[in-house]
């Protein structure tokens, strides 16, 4: 037998390196979706919580709104990425109606950066929260 050389160390490295990467992308992208997915439940379970309890109409949308760009802002998203949608069963803030917030967040891409205002989407999350304004005060 001649004596063999061989270059198990490379290999073992860029074959490493060439499966690591992307199992390193994939888990990272999916944190980032999970985070997307607290941050919309989160985000419009407050909301609909914050919308029945203020005095006016122009307040409760102001306070809402306020209440998704926090919650959103804990798990490192903006405002511009999600979609408020509040909806009401009767006239809004009418004792008895039910107060509807929908809230949808395109989660980008992670370690893409955005390019011209657009967002490279790794998936659209969705939660929605609904709250009775009460009927006595």
């Amino acid at each position: 037998m001649g004596s063999e050389r061989g270059s198990a160390v490379v290999e073992f490295v860029f074959l490493g390196v060439l499966l690591l990467v992307p199992v390193v992308y994939l888990v990272l992208t999916v944190g980032q979706v999970q985070a997307g997915s607290f941050a919309v439940v989160g985000a419009a379970d407050q909301a609909a919580k914050v919308y029945v309890d203020a005095p006016t109409r122009q307040e409760a949308d102001a306070r809402a709104r306020q209440a998704v760009r926090l919650a959103l802002s804990d798990f490192g998203f903006t405002e511009e990425q999600a979609a408020v949608e509040i909806m009401c069963s009767a006239e809004c803030l009418t004792p008895g109606s039910r107060v509807t917030v929908v809230v949808r967040l395109e989660v980008p891409l992670p370690l893409i950066p955005a390019v011209a205002g657009s967002y490279p989407s790794a998936a659209t999350v969705d939660a929605e929260s609904a709250q009775i304004v009460e009927r006595f005060g």
